[in-house]
């Protein structure tokens, strides 16, 4: 059930670790989540790109596992899905779109070439960019 707003509110501070990962990881993909309740993204988690790779991401299924269990625990939701593009625009590729399966999610592109943060929707292999809106914190 998506919380009907198209639009990303999320602290700077959260956006800052999203940017740092992505420039740390460079030139690789980096990725992650952003775990919260209620749509409220709160819990910076970094995750590593099982691939290793410049142009595509993959989460380690082990860690994913952990992760997702842990928000389980935790009664949280991943919030937020990122990862970056090395060398191309901040935007879904086809890839991205076949693998983005919490409907419920945003999911923010980092383009580390361009400088670029942007957030979607993806359901149903439709893409929708939506509003980012950087709050203090």
């Amino acid at each position: 059930m998506p919380y009907g707003d198209v639009m990303l509110t999320i602290s700077q501070d959260l956006v800052d670790k999203i940017k740092a990962h992505a420039r740390a990881d460079h030139p690789d993909e980096a990725c992650g989540i952003i775990a919260g309740r209620d749509g409220e993204p709160e819990r910076f988690i970094a995750m590593a790109n099982a691939e290793r790779s410049p142009t595509f991401y993959r989460f380690d299924s082990s860690e994913q596992l952990k992760v997702w269990r842990e928000m389980d625990d935790r009664d949280e939701e991943p919030v937020v899905i990122y990862h970056s593009h090395t060398a191309t625009e901040a935007y879904p590729s086809r890839t991205d779109v076949t693998y983005a399966s919490e409907p419920n999610a945003h999911y923010v592109l980092v383009s580390t070439a361009l400088e670029q943060f942007r957030s979607f929707r993806i359901i149903d292999g439709v893409v929708t960019e939506e509003e980012v809106r950087i709050v203090a914190g």
